[in-house]
């Protein structure tokens, strides 16, 4: 914007003559841009003013929409329209942001986490969250697609927020009300494709790579000829949600499937314009990464790419191995058992090097000297649900003392915890994989989801299409939109989330930390011990996916209680506030008696002095009965 108009600029190498056609307000008609020598075409065109609609003619071909469009009022087939950030009034000046260490993430998509869909609903149920004890909100994307309603990993256009849910101003208030609850919010964007309708970017440059492709198409040109321009399209997006929008961060999808063989990674780049457009704010860079590629965390003088934290599928698939003892698909190289539990909570990822045999390859890198907060751990999220088959969560398949104790591992372990929407109150809606395609797309998106399902066994069947939900119905979506007030309904497991936040923020011994300081052991078949060291005190994290057993001996250091102290019992799954039936001590006369699909916190007490002095006692006597056997030893 400008005192007497609006300036437009826009990078076309592949054309000569470039018009802006305006196509509402006082400057309607077609305006000619002069060209730069770096190819941009540039110009202000008078009394065009915010609010107004406009496309670019490209050598007479056209018009197309802006491909840095602020908002698209019409979908991307429609034209473009001015926006003008600054006058949007912001209340967050006192928002320092923040950064990933301690955090709670919470997933959610916009469309369907309300029965409206909009910004305005969603900024309904902020209290809830920041009540619930959630500090980060991760929204699925935004960037505009075609059709009446999707995930958003097919958007098509990076800058513009999808008019489905609302203006860039609506975008702007839900940021801002967030921010007033203590809540951040990082978006989800796609950098390694962009969708397969509506998509102009080819009209205007070499954004596409002639030599990488992705697993959904051609991935954007990071690397080849003319890459600069396509590497600063990506990396100032990166910062204009930052800057424009106020947002505390980005999670990267499928970074994997990012390629560039440049000396510098665009991810490098993304990151280091996310942490300069928040002008000194905390920021928050999470990616997904399938191979969970630590060089993606390490800092830029170790080598490293600079981002924050890292997706760990390990956690999940081990976890639902755990719950429901199934193990087909991508799940077949974790049995969840309590080794790879403790293995979990000691280093995060479970593959760090060894082959997977799933993949028939190596797969993970090692995290030993990477802080435990920066592996993100999950037991649901968007893709996970909607791969069920039925879009079931997870309490639909196990039981609920399986799934209390899942949520504390989830919730206490020290990677960073991230719930999927609903998942705290047990939501009864399901969450299906939907996208509106146009004719010729539809039957293609379903015989894709059809063949990426039957890779499970038990779904690989002939009437797999008949039984799988319809991803472009409008009532596919709408059986996925949540009902907030089954928060009370199901209020045992709201409170069993509520509770285990409030235990990992305010027990020091949950709290994060740069090193690893846990340690675990297994227990039994189903059973394993996790023990916590802190200053403050020692904690253990007592599990059993399995039934009811009795230690009769205990010869695991882990169990043993601080010199002069024994265990007390903080905190457990099986407390009737959350559905169970009670818990009494574990520790017994004649051993541990572990009870079955539950899982306990217990924290050391003094013993009293009576108690000291009988153990003191106790000592003594064994001390001497040690001395008098050795006597009577060696005298035989």
């Amino acid at each position: 914007m400008t005192s007497n108009g609006v300036h437009f600029r826009v990078w076309a190498p592949k054309r000569n003559r470039v018009e802006v056609v305006v196509e509402s307000g006082a400057a309607v008609g077609e305006h000619l841009l002069r060209s730069e020598e770096d190819r941009y075409f540039t110009g202000v065109v008078a009394r065009a003013a915010a609010g107004d609609l406009y496309r670019y003619r490209l050598d007479g071909d056209g018009p197309f929409p802006d491909p840095v469009s602020r908002f698209q009022p019409d979908g991307p087939f429609g034209p473009s329209q001015v926006v003008n950030p600054a006058a949007f009034a912001w209340t967050d000046d006192a928002w320092k942001g923040r950064s990933l260490a301690g955090q709670v993430i919470y997933e959610l998509h916009v469309g369907t986490f309300t029965r409206a869909g909009t910004w305005a609903a969603a900024s309904e149920q902020l209290p809830h969250l920041a009540e619930l004890g959630v500090t980060v909100l991760e929204v699925m994307p935004v960037g505009d697609f075609p059709g009446r309603f999707g995930w958003g990993y097919d958007g098509v256009n990076l800058y513009a927020p999808t008019r489905l849910y609302g203006t860039p101003d609506d975008f702007r208030g839900f940021v801002d009300a967030a921010h007033r609850h203590r809540l951040a919010v990082i978006l989800d964007v796609v950098y390694n494709h962009l969708g397969p309708d509506g998509c102009y970017l080819a009209e205007f440059g070499p954004y596409f790579s002639d030599t990488h492709v992705s697993d959904w198409g051609n991935g954007l040109n990071f690397d080849g000829l003319d890459c600069e321009r396509v590497r600063e399209f990506v990396a100032a997006n990166a910062g204009y949600w930052v800057d424009e929008f106020h947002l505390d961060g980005l999670r990267i999808d499928a970074s994997q499937s990012i390629h560039d063989d440049s000396p510098r990674h665009i991810l490098a780049d993304i990151a280091a314009r996310v942490r300069l457009a928040a002008r000194g704010r905390a920021t928050i860079v999470v990616n997904e990464n399938e191979p969970q590629d630590v060089k993606l965390v390490r800092p830029a003088e170790q080598g490293g790419y600079g981002l924050d934290g890292l997706w760990n599928e390990d956690f999940h698939h081990t976890g639902m191995v755990a719950l429901t003892g199934r193990a087909e698909a991508y799940y077949s190289d974790h049995a969840g058992g309590p080794q790879e539990l403790v293995s979990a909570a000691k280093y995060g990822f479970l593959f760090q090097g060894q082959r997977y045999a799933w993949q028939e390859a190596r797969r993970g890198t090692p995290t030993f000297d990477v802080a435990p907060w920066r592996v993100v751990n999950y037991l649901q999220n968007h893709d996970q649900v909607a791969n069920s088959g039925h879009g079931h969560r997870a309490h639909r398949q196990t039981s609920p003392g399986r799934l209390r104790a899942a949520t504390a591992c989830l919730l206490l372990f020290p990677g960073t915890p991230m719930l999927f929407m609903g998942q705290e109150f047990a939501a009864s809606a399901p969450f299906y994989y939907f996208a509106d395609a146009k004719p010729e797309l539809a039957p293609k998106i379903r015989a894709g989801r059809v063949q990426f399902m039957s890779q499970f066994r038990s779904m690989d069947r002939p009437d797999l299409t008949g039984w799988l939900p319809d991803p472009d119905s409008p009532e596919t979506v709408k059986r996925c939109r949540l009902d907030h007030t089954e928060r009370e309904t199901n209020a045992d497991v709201y409170r069993l989330h509520k509770d285990l936040l409030t235990l990992r923020r305010t027990d020091a011994a949950f709290g994060p930390s740069d090193v690893r300081k846990v340690d675990g052991a297994v227990l039994g078949p189903r059973a394993f011990v996790v023990r916590y060291f802190a200053a403050a005190g020692d904690r253990l994290l007592l599990v059993n996916f399995g039934t009811d057993q009795f230690l009769d001996r205990a010869p695991e250091p882990l169990l043993a209680p601080p010199v002069g102290h024994s265990w007390r019992v903080v905190w457990s799954s099986d407390d009737p506030a959350y559905g169970g039936t009670g818990t009494a001590h574990p520790e017994v006369r004649d051993g541990w008696r572990l009870p079955g699909e539950a899982a306990l916190v217990m924290a050391p007490d003094p013993l009293p002095p009576a108690d000291l002095k009988a153990v003191r006692k106790y000592a003594e006597r064994l001390a001497k009965e040690r001395r008098e056997h050795e006597r009577t030893r060696f005298w035989q």
